[in-house]
């Protein structure tokens, strides 16, 4: 079994239509820690050696964060500026990291159409993330693909628990080791993956 780790970022949570219900869905699972950026720091002053500690102790880390402005809020870019320093996470010394699993689960306001070469944002949302897949590479971490929750404005209550569903699935799936990391390398994204029982280690 894998310990997973979900770094949390959501600086207007109390506004959030599915994100709240993606976390509550998954927080108190055994084998996984959701680290509630926010609320740890209000003032924007991250306990580096303490995010050090968790990230040492768990085997998965899943940031978890609506997609602003193509990228994340601005407390989990803080977060990656001061936590995932040299000597600790790269660089000649800086191996703590290495072997350990990493992944993106986001939310959009587009549409998964909108994410297409003949859509608004012109590329798909992998292209997005790239900063984020290279920051893991560059600590030796697997990068695996995102979980994303398109459209999440104008998703039905319906349409909301079925991605509830599926995200609690999939971070049980990976905390329990049924995934092959290679498949989840290689995926678009991960969305209903963990239904597929193909896609399982059994």
């Amino acid at each position: 079994m894998k310990n997973v780790l979900i770094i949390y970022a959501h600086p207007i949570e109390h506004k959030s239509r599915i994100n709240r219900q993606l976390i509550a869905a998954v927080e108190r699972m055994d084998g996984v820690t959701v680290s509630n950026l926010y609320e740890k720091y209000p003032d924007f002053f991250i306990d580096i050696k303490a995010e050090q500690e968790l990230l040492l102790t768990h085997d998965v880390i899943v940031w978890h964060h609506p997609f602003y402005w193509y990228s994340a809020p601005a407390l989990l870019k803080e977060w990656f500026d001061l936590v995932l320093e040299h000597g600790f996470a790269y660089g000649r010394e800086g191996k703590a990291l290495k072997g350990k699993w990493a992944m993106n689960s986001i939310t959009t306001g587009g549409r998964e159409s909108t994410y297409q070469a003949e859509g608004m944002n012109q590329y798909p949302i992998k292209n997005f993330l790239l900063p984020f897949e290279q920051s893991a590479k560059l600590c030796q971490m697997n990068y695996l693909s995102p979980f994303v929750v398109f459209g999440s404005h104008l998703l039905s209550e319906i349409n909301i628990e079925q991605e509830v569903k599926k995200y609690w699935a999939l971070i049980k799936n990976l905390r329990d080791n049924r995934f092959d990391v290679n498949f989840l390398q290689s995926e678009q994204h991960e969305n209903g993956l963990c239904w597929n029982q193909n896609n399982l280690i059994t």
